[in-house]
């Protein structure tokens, strides 16, 4: 199994960082337990901690937490840069340091529309996108009318939009950082099929549901994520960016740390409770859980969510996953009760998202019981 990211999603060790055994000689920036206690074969799991550790792929994070516990915790130091840069840092990341998530975002935005939908403050799922802006009425032409909060949930739109193409000019998603009206840009693609039809990625529907979502709350995102979904989960070191005019990135803008995604992780496999409480109505989190739509390279898209296969104790396990640009991944394998969290500054580059899936495939691969 291969993760490709739409726009190709798909070693220093830290001195000082607390080591424990895993019946082997401990990974240098790495915490673990061992790997016994959560049911990992412990050769196997540190063979795929030193793996990450020794990638030349620059690979940043890693966090992996089984039945609720963390079985291991891994930072390197690498170049990153932050989505409005084009140059490279180095950074020593450490489980301290917030790490952009890219389109991660989307994903989490999608949680967050499912908390205002439980309250009444979102259009339904089946509503026509168009007939919610009548300032666009002009737009409601060549099947654009026929665009629903569903289809932009797991890109069916139908709208022209491909950003395979990295950052560049030619990168629709470009001017949503700039443009006065989104919507109207979005909206103003010409549709390459009828609505519903097909996957077609699509970070412009993610930033008219934020809109519509900031809208209905009453509220910024930032601070209806802060009230609604970190606190509850105790995140308070995190950050999400804005475009030039203030807008929140709900479809890139997200930062935060590794082990603090990996909460969000952990909720998914919880249906949506946390410490006994709910947090996300669970009937949207088993939405969100379920693929709607063939997506390619044998991927399947939901509510702003992946969907695939890998195989794991002799047997084929499906996992949900948050993909973000560069090799930030969020995946859970409910059936292993799983959350693997990877963070890393492989921008645009689909030879080190092949280097994160073949991690990915590796640590489940070490799950024996």
């Amino acid at each position: 199994m291969r993760f490709f990211s739409p726009r190709f999603f798909g070693a220093a060790f830290l001195g000082g960082w607390a080591l424990c055994g895993t019946g082997h000689a401990a990974v240098p920036g790495c915490d673990t337990v061992h790997g016994t206690i959560n049911g990992f074969d412990p050769v196997r799991l540190h063979a795929a901690l030193f793996a990450f550790q020794t990638n030349s792929a620059n690979l940043h994070g890693l966090v992996i937490k089984r039945h609720g516990a963390v079985v291991a915790e891994c930072y390197r130091a690498g170049k990153d840069r932050s989505v409005y840069s084009l140059v490279n840092h180095t950074l020593e990341f450490d489980p301290s340091t917030r790490h952009d998530l890219r389109s991660i975002s989307k994903s989490v935005t999608s949680l967050l529309w499912g908390i205002a939908e439980s309250e009444n403050k979102v259009p339904p799922l089946d509503a026509r996108a168009l007939d919610l802006m009548p300032e666009l009425v002009g737009l409601k032409t060549a099947g654009r009318q026929d665009i629903t909060i569903g289809h932009l949930l797991n890109m069916t739109s139908g709208l022209a939009w491909n950003e395979s193409g990295g950052y560049g000019l030619g990168n629709p998603e470009q001017g949503l950082y700039w443009r006065s009206s989104q919507a109207r840009y979005v909206f103003g693609r010409p549709m390459k099929d009828p609505a519903g039809q097909s996957f077609s990625y699509n970070g412009g529907g993610t930033a008219v549901l934020t809109a519509m979502l900031e809208k209905g709350v009453g509220i910024s995102l930032p601070d209806y994520a802060r009230t609604r979904l970190f606190a509850p989960l105790g995140i308070t070191d995190w950050e999400w960016l804005t475009d030039i005019r203030g807008r929140p990135l709900g479809f890139a803008g997200l930062r935060m740390r590794p082990n603090d995604l990996a909460k969000i992780g952990q909720l998914l496999l919880q249906h949506g409770r946390w410490n006994g409480k709910p947090i996300v109505p669970s009937t949207w989190i088993d939405a969100s859980l379920q693929p709607r739509i063939a997506a390619g390279n044998g991927f399947q898209y939901g509510y702003l969510w992946w969907h695939g296969k890998t195989r794991a104790m002799g047997g084929e396990q499906a996992w949900t996953a948050a993909f973000g640009n560069g090799g930030q991944r969020l995946v859970v394998v409910p059936g292993l009760d799983l959350v693997v969290v990877v963070t890393a500054g492989m921008y645009n580059d689909e030879a080190g998202a092949i280097e994160v899936n073949k991690l990915f495939r590796q640590i489940v691969a070490t799950v024996e019981q």
